[in-house]
């Protein structure tokens, strides 16, 4: 499959703490390469990150990949949390503790804004653990409400001091 025109280029967030963190990564990636409608163009570094909005629990791993997507944006949302589902995240307290974890945090220059779907991201401008992994992939993308590219959101992040890069 290639970025063809009825293609479009997303990028999305995953994250993990617990159990084996990369190894949860590595499934949903290879999950991902799986999925009909979907080719995986590249991925960020892994990156350890302190955890976000509820701080009493273990750090995560966090990256962003880089997809080729004919889903829509709800195919591509039904698409990943299904997978969240068939590699066994359980329902759990927001900003908890999780398995695994895949947010739409672009999809192109689309914006969407439902009740359950949110391009993009709604708090991604917020989230030093999206942003940094994003802006490896994406620098010079702009954030298609801000206005802004993703490395200036990455620079002007809070919390950059607990984004390291797996050794």
């Amino acid at each position: 499959m290639s970025t063809g025109p009825d293609a479009v280029v997303a990028h999305l967030g995953l994250g993990t703490n617990l159990g084996d963190r990369q190894g949860n990564l590595a499934r949903t990636v290879s999950a991902l390469e799986k999925s009909d409608g979907l080719q995986v163009l590249r991925s960020s570094s892994i990156f350890e990150t302190a955890p976000w909005g509820v701080t009493d629990q273990p750090s995560f791993l966090n990256m962003v990949v880089e997809v080729s997507s004919r889903l829509s944006p709800r195919e591509l949302l039904v698409c990943v949390k299904g997978l969240e589902q068939e590699l066994g995240r359980e329902p759990g307290p927001r900003y908890g503790p999780r398995l695994i974890d895949v947010d739409i945090l672009l999809y192109g220059q689309t914006v969407v804004d439902e009740l359950d779907l949110h391009i993009p991201h709604a708090s991604l401008h917020l989230r030093a653990f999206a942003l940094v992994p994003l802006a490896q992939l994406a620098p010079d993308a702009v954030h298609p409400v801000l206005g802004r590219t993703v490395k200036d959101l990455a620079d002007d992040a809070e919390g950059l001091e607990g984004v390291h890069p797996l050794a």
